[in-house]
């Protein structure tokens, strides 16, 4: 029976974006609300901190080994050692009430990411195309974006809105980055004992979507027909987000979170915050990475 264990207990109070990179055999993530960007190594149970400025929602790995990031008040380029190098662009929506959330790049190296409207009260939230210097709004009208992630064949691309309970599908041309209209995909219902709702979200090389369920204690693998096939519970009520890494891409690695949580529940579950990791049978795909920045 496939099951999760904890790799890493490292506390985090908001646990997000895992990315495993195959040149140095190490998962990076991030914890927003600390912030830092973290190191973890699976030969050694090391994970290593690196603390940023500011909330680090989302980033990629470079050509270079270093990482474009989505922070609160923008888009930066960072070296190898997580270092802040320079300011790509500004985040487009006021950094007091909105931070970058959620993104990933596409097989040109293009930066999809999404933005989280921190009062819920505006829908002003949108998803984001960074590429070749210039920020271009794809949708809006959200809540809180995650969930980015694209079909092995660049088909469609997928995000979430968490609050709403909903993921979306566009049809996608990867060859000019452009999107269709928003589709509705999949929409959980939520309970009084079960408000499980998408969050972070990878792709498995069958074309797979799995999604970590935020206060549903589970990840769940959707088909490409948008059918929940298979669900996997963890010993955390919150996961975030899931990446697929180890040599043979079958390692299914989720961040969690603690922030806010009641001590019931984290005396239930005393590993919330840390990272769990599962094997499975299907692959996922190698991480894209970020095409080379125009020259300042």
């Amino acid at each position: 029976m496939q099951t999760f264990t904890c790799v890493s207990p490292a506390a985090a109070a908001l646990g997000e974006c895992p990315r495993w990179d195959e040149r140095r055999a190490k998962l990076w993530w991030v914890d927003i609300q600390a912030p830092a960007l973290h190191c973890f190594d699976p030969a050694t149970g090391q994970d290593t901190a690196i603390p940023t400025p500011e909330n680090i929602g989302c980033f990629s790995l470079t050509e270079d080994g270093g990482f474009i990031a989505g922070m609160r008040t923008g888009i930066f380029l960072l070296d190898e050692k997580g270092q802040m190098v320079r300011k790509l662009c500004a985040n487009p929506e006021n950094p007091a009430t909105s931070r970058f959330n959620d993104g990933r790049c596409d097989a040109r190296g293009r930066f999809w990411l999404g933005t989280l409207d921190e009062p819920k009260a505006a829908n002003a939230a949108s998803l984001y195309r960074y590429a070749g210097g210039a920020l271009t709004r794809i949708d809006a009208g959200l809540l809180t974006s995650n969930g980015m992630a694209f079909s092995p064949d660049y088909r469609w691309c997928y995000h979430a809105d968490t609050p709403r309970f909903t993921i979306y599908r566009h049809s996608y041309d990867i060859e000019t980055g452009e999107a269709g209209p928003r589709e509705d995909w999949v929409k959980f219902e939520p309970t009084p004992t079960d408000r499980g709702r998408p969050d972070g979200a990878s792709v498995d090389s069958e074309g797979h979507y799995w999604s970590a369920l935020y206060e549903g204690g589970r990840v769940v693998r959707i088909s490409p027909e948008g059918k929940v096939v298979e669900e996997f519970q963890l010993p955390a009520r919150c996961p975030t987000m899931c990446a697929f890494g180890g040599d043979d891409l079958r390692t299914l690695y989720v961040t969690t979170a603690r922030q806010g949580r009641p001590a019931s529940e984290l005396e239930q579950y005393p590993q919330s915050g840390g990272v769990f990791a599962m094997r499975v049978p299907v692959p996922g795909l190698v991480e894209k990475r970020s095409a080379p920045e125009p020259s300042e």
